[in-house]
């Protein structure tokens, strides 16, 4: 299995062979599209000249990172801030790690201990963290047991809720469809309140 996102293949390439890369996209995705999001990993390595480390940019000069965040165009929409995320969560890597993002997930002994190391990152709630869960399990065989009950509804092999589920163009169209629904359904809830 592997991850094929509407993005440029050596994008996906990058996020398939690199831990940190998918590890950072997921990271960036947030108030941006998908897209956008996976595809930054490989447009940093670009500017890097290399596949993100995560003891260079643990180590990184904030602001020359967030230079690197800002160039046209930028990784995100809110450049400053996610250097400064993404500059936490391998800083994370590095104490917990040793700075690999794959040991995350390595010798993990179930699916609720994975889900408490993912909770454990820098700006990784519990939605953002069972989507990553579903991505590990669903598109690079990080399956221990237990995987699927603790990425919740995401973890469900049946589902198009996330980038999880994302393998054509036709999964995207559901992934933005059950997306949409969602939004509209937690708007009205709200307007009810």
């Amino acid at each position: 299995m592997a991850l094929t996102l509407p993005v440029d293949p050596a994008a996906n390439d990058l996020l398939n062979r690199d831990p940190l890369a998918l590890l950072i996209g997921m990271t960036l995705d947030q108030q941006i599209p998908l897209e956008k999001a996976f595809s930054s990993p490989y447009v940093l390595a670009e500017r890097l000249g290399h596949a993100p480390d995560a003891h260079e940019l643990a180590g990184c000069d904030p602001e020359a990172l967030v230079a690197v965040f800002a160039q046209p165009p930028a990784l995100h929409r809110f450049p400053k801030a996610m250097a400064a995320r993404v500059q936490e969560v391998c800083r994370v890597l590095v104490e917990r790690y040793d700075g690999d993002a794959s040991r995350l997930w390595a010798d993990v002994t179930d699916g609720r201990e994975l889900l408490s190391r993912i909770t454990g990152l820098p700006g990784f709630g519990t939605q953002k963290a069972q989507i990553f869960l579903a991505l590990l399990g669903k598109r690079f065989d990080v399956q221990p047991p237990g995987w699927r009950e603790a990425a919740g509804g995401y973890g469900d092999p049946e589902a198009y809720r996330s980038v999880a589920d994302i393998t054509d163009a036709e999964s995207l169209r559901r992934v933005r469809e059950y997306k949409k629904q969602a939004k509209a359904e937690a708007k009205a809830k709200a307007g009810k309140g």
